[in-house]
């Protein structure tokens, strides 16, 4: 594990990239909590503060959508490009002064997401030129860590940079992360070749290109779904959090911070170890594990006491990370490279946007039902998503050798969809 992570860390292209995710998901972070206690303190109401996650979340649905754009220019210089066009909007919410300013900060944040989904989508493409491909899980693994590492800090100094300057401070931070970002952006060396030529097409038409070349797959269409369903269970479980806490162990409500803080460190663990997995078991036995640790944490929550529901907080961070870096490893080794951003955006948009389903569902049976049922639900899908892949792993073995590699995918569809995208 220390071997793969110090190589990745040497790599120049690797530093930088994962500098650029720190410091602007920093930011992000920062401001995602700010900008709903901002819409609190303004409005004076719970719903509308609400409304900044939907802002934030709402554009990954188009996610598909999106994504395209990656695929019809160079990544590098979009990635640049966006990250300047978002510091440059994270300046407008420093107008915002009172109650009727409030649709401005909704309009900056959805556009933020609109930014988001396209980055990911080029950030994910650009990886498969700028870091060899046998550092790719070590990588990735380290970019969740990342991910994770901010959530947790970036919320803290969001709520003390609030509370001590207010809102347009956290934005003004916001803006800097993402000048930052473009910069750390700037200083990756990559040699990316030109866009494909491809026949003119309208734009849903290279949209669903990238869709059926994923739906067709057969390695990533099983990766992405459990990884859709590791996210579901995890919403559901989340929702859960304030009830296990009153009626459950009959604590006050700021245990919340410790539980999350938990599953945090379990997450930074996750990411660390994952390249090494990935090196030693395939993608879905990998992925397969960390469903079945989910499913454990999940069941650990339904038992009221407080040593067990930290264990099951801890084992529900460490897994959750496993079948999502699985997922989009594999996305990248396997994709051709003018479908990646595609692809990409299309693999996010099903593996994260069932979050948002999932939480609308759970808030829904906290309120009817006994907080357990969410929890077993929650363990019996991540379950049944780790059965479905330990499923198809031993019919794949059954029936020859996988397209599952470390090179280019050999699966005939997606051969068949890169050549029809490609017009040859």
């Amino acid at each position: 594990m220390a071997w793969g992570l110090v190589t990745v860390l040497r790599n120049r292209n690797a530093r930088f990239y994962l500098t650029g995710v720190i410091v602007s998901g920093f930011g992000d972070s920062a401001m995602s909590l700010a900008a709903g206690v901002w819409v609190k303190e303004l409005t004076g109401s719970s719903s509308l503060a609400a409304l900044v996650s939907v802002c934030v979340w709402a554009p990954a649905l188009m996610g598909p959508v999106i994504g395209t754009l990656a695929d019809r220019v160079r990544r590098r210089p979009l990635l640049i490009a966006t990250s300047l066009v978002l510091a440059a909007i994270m300046t407008a919410p420093l107008a915002v002064r009172s109650r009727d300013d409030v649709w401005l900060l909704f309009a900056v944040l959805t556009l933020v997401g609109v930014g988001a989904v396209l980055t990911d989508a080029a950030e994910t493409a650009l990886v498969a030129s700028a870091v060899p491909g046998e550092l790719r899980g070590d990588f990735n693994g380290l970019v969740r860590t990342a991910i994770e590492s901010t959530k947790l800090l970036g919320p803290l100094a969001g709520a003390a940079l609030f509370t001590v300057l207010g809102g347009p401070t956290v934005a003004a931070l916001d803006a800097v992360t993402f000048a930052l970002a473009a910069l750390a952006f700037c200083l990756i060396r990559v040699r990316e070749p030109a866009p494909t030529k491809r026949p003119v097409r309208n734009w849903w038409t290279e949209t669903a290109v990238g869709l059926s070349c994923l739906w067709r797959h057969r390695t990533l269409r099983p990766l992405v779904l459990v990884g859709g369903c590791a996210m579901t269970a995890s919403g559901l479980r989340s929702t859960a959090t304030y009830a296990l806490i009153d009626t459950g162990l009959h604590r006050p409500a700021a245990l919340a911070g410790v539980i999350a803080l938990v599953q945090g460190i379990g997450s930074v663990i996750s990411g660390l170890t994952a390249g090494a997995l990935l090196r030693r078991l395939s993608a879905r036995r990998v992925s397969a594990i960390g469903l079945t640790i989910c499913a454990l944490g999940s069941l650990a929550w339904a038992i009221p006491w407080l040593p067990v529901v930290l264990g099951g907080s801890l084992a529900m961070g460490l897994g959750l990370p496993w079948p999502l870096i699985s997922a989009m490893t594999s996305v990248q080794t396997e994709t051709p490279g003018h479908l990646l951003g595609r692809v990409a955006a299309s693999a996010n948009t099903l593996i994260f946007a069932p979050t948002g389903l999932a939480l609308l569902l759970g808030t829904a049976m906290v309120a009817t039902l006994d907080y357990r049922v969410q929890l077993l639900s929650a363990a019996a899908l991540a379950l049944g998503a780790a059965a479905l892949l330990v499923g198809t792993d031993f019919a794949t073995r059954f029936k020859g050798p996988s397209n599952a590699g470390t090179g280019p995918s050999t699966d005939a569809a997606s051969r068949t969809v890169a050549r029809d995208d490609a017009g040859r």
